[in-house]
């Protein structure tokens, strides 16, 4: 091999050097494994850093009226189509922390919530008494950061996030997390009816 040919490895090491993980959030560390995920699952998993799988609408849905939203649960990455097609989003996200949090399959977008209030479930409640009654929209540590988007499953949201650390990980009750200024843009895309798959 000759020095003018680059390995395809040592150029997009070098192209995502280059980059700074800048287009890459999901690069984000925590100091310390926090408690939604266990060591051993962490040092199993990898992040997102090269985790996207590839996927096009047409494997998922049988139109884009509406818009699409795709979440992957195993590659922790939230895909959306606009319906005109103009539009693609592929951001990481958190998930659901167990396969007892998670529901698969299809459901829509039923409400849009500006600066969400959270209210704790029932089931989180009684598993961790200590947590708030509620937390008001635009305080920082709300759960569902700046913007929430109800599914038509009781519960389940794509929301912001009060905890970068948590997107790319197992961390959520059930919804979807995103960085904040992602879910802000996604907001401004989708509506009411915007169908949803989760594989």
């Amino acid at each position: 091999m000759t020095r003018s040919k680059l390995s395809r490895r040592a150029l997009l090491s070098t192209g995502a050097l280059a980059l700074g993980g800048l287009a890459m959030p999901s690069v984000l560390r925590a100091q310390s494994l926090p408690d939604y995920e266990r060591e051993s699952s962490a040092n199993m998993t990898r992040r997102n850093v090269m985790g996207f799988r590839n996927h096009h609408w047409q494997d998922h849905f049988s139109n884009l009226r509406r818009g699409a939203i795709l979440c992957d649960t195993y590659s922790r990455a939230l895909h959306f189509w606009s319906e005109d097609e103009s539009v693609y989003l592929a951001h990481p996200c958190s998930v659901p922390m167990t396969e007892e949090f998670t529901r698969r399959g299809t459901t829509e977008i039923t409400l849009l919530r500006y600066q969400p209030t959270w209210i704790p479930t029932p089931n989180m409640r009684q598993r961790d008494p200590s947590l708030p009654e509620r937390v008001e929209g635009g305080d920082p540590t709300n759960p569902l950061g700046t913007r929430a988007m109800n599914l038509g499953w009781q519960y389940y949201r794509i929301h912001g996030i009060d905890n970068p650390a948590k997107i790319g990980r197992r961390a959520s009750n059930g919804c979807f997390g995103l960085m904040n200024p992602h879910v802000e843009r996604l907001y401004e895309l989708v509506q009411v009816g915007t169908q949803v798959r989760v594989i």
